[in-house]
């Protein structure tokens, strides 16, 4: 009879600071009633009891908190926050504006305003620098390249 009380028992104590762990690992959102600290309280004060009724009511499953994720287009609050069309067709309108003054700036001020290259200015498509025989052209290469 001793043997299956000392065996009842550690089996409860084992019981027992395995619920006190698992409360205490728990992220804030698996605790159902009252708080973590709360409810550490209560498996730690009423040992065997405690643990009965944090697994049973205290603890909330994990598909629970999977399922009460939800995508931020199914989500009312992220959709609140989110700024009216026209704050972001305003936005939109000042990105325009912004890209378009770039682009002014960003012209060649060497052409004319009717695209045409001044005379003055060199053709970068013909090439002046073609290295002589026996010379390295800058890519490795000897000799004159065609």
């Amino acid at each position: 009879m001793a043997r299956v009380l000392l065996i009842v028992a550690l089996v409860l104590t084992v019981f027992w600071v395995y619920t006190i762990v698992d409360c205490a690992v728990q992220p804030n959102t698996r605790h159902r009633g009252v708080s973590k600290p709360i409810w550490i309280v209560i498996v730690l004060l009423i040992p065997v009891l405690g643990g009965l009724l944090w697994l049973t009511i205290g603890r909330t499953s994990r598909a629970a908190v999977v399922a009460a994720r939800r995508a931020p287009d199914d989500d009312p609050e992220f959709l609140t926050r989110l700024g009216s069309t026209s704050d972001q067709d305003e936005r939109i309108r000042r990105l325009e504006e912004e890209l378009a003054q770039l682009d002014a700036e960003a012209e060649d001020p060497r052409w004319s305003a009717d695209g045409q290259k001044p005379a003055d200015t060199p053709d970068p498509t013909t090439r002046t620098d073609r290295p002589v025989d026996g010379e390295d052209d800058g890519r490795g290469q000897r000799g004159v390249v065609g």
